[in-house]
């Protein structure tokens, strides 16, 4: 998958290692599993091990290991993973707000919870060795380990638990949208952290809470080695201090960092750790250009790359004598664990794209058949839902719970969401093409512009409809530049602006855009960060993952029944109802995805035998280097 404003699980172990707070891959339950099993937070006021939405966790109390890791799996060796862009920051507090992140600091971080990946959003104890869930449902507390600890010694305590909390929730506009329910965080007994919530019935504020990185107060609000005072509240490059399993070594800004694994580490010998962080050493290689990261994972560079580009699996590889030899490895992985709406992303904010005709009218013109043939080699599907390739994407018109959802809103919510099934349009003929066009063209002008001398002009103004493309991914202009000779059809100009990551960043922050590509990775138990996706109050926040800044009150409602929804059925309801009607505003213009994840890597790495079911790869985390195998390749380390 593509895109920039992606969402990714904490663990860097998922095979993304990617931003910042999200949330995992979870999954619906197996249609085997009884809907009558209580769930684990049904039975609150205990303590308990592990969390789950639904059900009861995979494993015990006891549990030695996740079945998806070798626990005998030989430690040490470098893998080295490449990275777009560059990176200015080491500051996980105010990651998408200011600065760039580097890919993998949140690897030094242990959270509450650890997710499983071969079950359906389960959590068990990392720092926290047990929780509990008020009988009420408005407070959940958590129980350290005694034994945590940060790279320096120190306890990780319950005071360190509770700074985090807040410091993430007051700069963080991912935090206060995700946290939005949560009112305070307060000591209990010497290791006990309680959570109070604003509402009860909120069934994943528990685990949400659970996945917080959680930061050494006493380094955060010390003094750096020249005495100045730390600020939590900035970017900075001076290596912070974790509790994870890596710590950062290296540095060389922009460039690389280098990770070492953490001899003494605390958490080692725990159930959810066994098996898991096998590198010696991982290094992020950082490359400009997209192309040029390419050509460095050829000229072994780096070792992994999971390819976005359906031209570059289709034509950079198999001719390469290192794939032929064996010694460069092409593998698809199933993408079960996730839905996906990958699009290009208008901004509401302007007034020339507040109208649903218009956008519509940009979709009528995008020919994607004939992209999928000439630039895609046919490897895509026309993306048609929010939640694409899960059971929770919305199909045919609305029945039973659904629609009854949808009535309890209905005053919040255009007509056609009853009555018409969202599609989008196909160009696979001349003909079909031609109409479309004509389409296009009767809908700008039922939103007030008109054609004149081959260009459309707003009616009343006379300006003309212009847009730029903005992106940081040259491999984007060979895809935009079809799209605006279709545009150019109809009178639109376009232009197309390929800028550095860091520029892209400072624009979308400041809303400066016309149309951009945004991609939202979502779990299979969709919930509190909907807000931030696409709630009114995150519209105009600096930072905000509703990029396309959606303000609808039918919406809002839409979400808050995914929120509070009581069990799967409704859950899966719910979503299909926010679907549909975010799919009824034409708010993006949804582009193409994929069911596998395609990698190519150098063959120096062995894996376990079982991998986990929702966690793809599971690349880096789960693997190991194989001496044998690097033997084989050339250029062992």
């Amino acid at each position: 998958m593509t895109g920039h404003a992606v969402i990714a699980r904490r663990s860097f172990l998922a095979g993304a290692l990617a931003a910042l707070g999200l949330r995992g891959p979870a999954a619906a339950q197996e249609p085997a599993e009884s809907a009558a099993k209580a769930s684990a937070q049904a039975a609150p006021d205990r303590w308990r091990h592990a969390l789950t939405l639904l059900g009861e966790p995979k494993y015990g109390p006891d549990f030695p290991h996740f079945e998806y890791v070798d626990p005998k799996a030989p430690v040490g060796g470098l893998v080295r993973l490449g990275a777009q862009g560059g990176f200015d920051n080491l500051n996980v507090v105010v990651n998408g707000l200011k600065g760039d992140l580097e890919g993998g600091i949140t690897q030094i971080y242990d959270t509450l919870m650890e997710d499983s990946g071969d079950e359906p959003f389960s959590s068990y104890g990392l720092l926290a060795e047990a929780v509990r869930v008020a009988p009420d449902g408005m407070s959940v507390t958590y129980r350290l380990r005694a034994g945590a600890r940060w790279h320096d010694g120190r306890p990780v305590t319950v005071e360190d638990v509770i700074w985090s909390f807040e410091t993430l929730k007051a700069n963080s506009p991912f935090y206060a949208a995700y946290y939005h329910s949560v009112t305070g965080a307060e000591p209990g007994s010497e290791r006990e952290i309680t959570f109070r919530f604003s509402e009860s019935g909120n069934r994943e504020l528990p685990q949400v809470l659970g996945q917080m990185q959680v930061l050494p107060k006493h380094w955060w609000t010390g003094q750096t080695a020249d005495g100045k005072p730390r600020n939590p509240a900035e970017t900075t490059l001076e290596i912070p201090l974790g509790s994870g399993p890596y710590r950062l070594v290296k540095l060389d800004p922009g460039r690389s960092a280098t990770y070492e694994r953490v001899a003494d580490y605390w958490g080692e010998d725990l159930s959810v750790n066994r098996g898991r962080n096998n590198f010696g050493t991982i290094r992020f290689e950082y490359f400009r250009d997209g192309s040029v990261l390419l050509e460095a994972l050829k000229g072994d560079l780096y070792d992994f790359r999971t390819e976005n580009v359906a031209r570059n699996w289709a034509t950079q590889f198999d001719d390469f004598p290192a794939v032929r030899e064996g010694r460069l490895v092409k593998e698809e992985f199933p993408g079960r664990g996730t839905g996906i709406m990958q699009a290009f992303t208008f901004n509401l904010r302007r007034d020339k794209f507040k109208d649903e005709r218009v956008r519509r009218a940009f979709n009528l013109a995008m020919n994607f058949e004939e992209m999928n043939r000439q630039l895609f080699y046919g490897q895509y599907q026309r993306i048609n839902s929010y939640f694409f390739g899960s059971e929770l994407a919305s199909s045919g018109l609305p029945e039973g719970n659904e629609r009854a959802i949808l009535e309890s809103v209905k005053d919040k919510l255009p007509p056609r969401v009853f009555t018409e099934v969202y599609k989008n349009p196909v160009n696979d003929t001349p003909e079909a093409v031609r109409a479309n066009l004509r389409q296009a063209v009767g809908l700008l002008k039922e939103a007030g512009f008109e054609l004149k001398s081959g260009q459309m002009v707003n009616k009343t103004t006379g300006e003309p409809f212009t847009v730029e493309f903005l992106e940081f991914q040259n491999v984007f202009e060979r895809v935009i530049l079809p799209f605006a000779a279709q545009l150019k059809l109809i009178g639109i100009q376009c232009s197309v602006r390929v800028i550095d990551q860091a520029q892209y960043q400072n624009r979308l922050r400041a809303f400066d855009f016309d149309i951009t590509t945004t991609s939202w990775p979502e779990s299979l138990s969709p919930g509190n960060e909907q807000r931030e996706y696409w709630g009114s109050a995150a519209a105009e926040k600096p930072g905000t993952r509703n990029v396309a800044g959606i303000q609808d009150a039918g919406i809002d409602a839409l979400i808050e029944k995914v929120i509070f929804a009581s069990d799967r059925e409704t859950l899966v309801a719910s979503t299909r109802a926010l679907d549909r009607a975010l799919l009824a505003h034409n708010y993006v213009l949804p582009q193409w995805s994929s069911p596998v994840v395609r990698t190519i890597r150098w063959n120096r790495f062995g894996r376990p035998a079982v991998l986990p079911r929702y966690g793809s790869s599971g690349f880096p985390t789960i693997w190991w280097y194989d001496e044998a195998r690097a033997a084989k390749t050339g250029a062992p380390r």
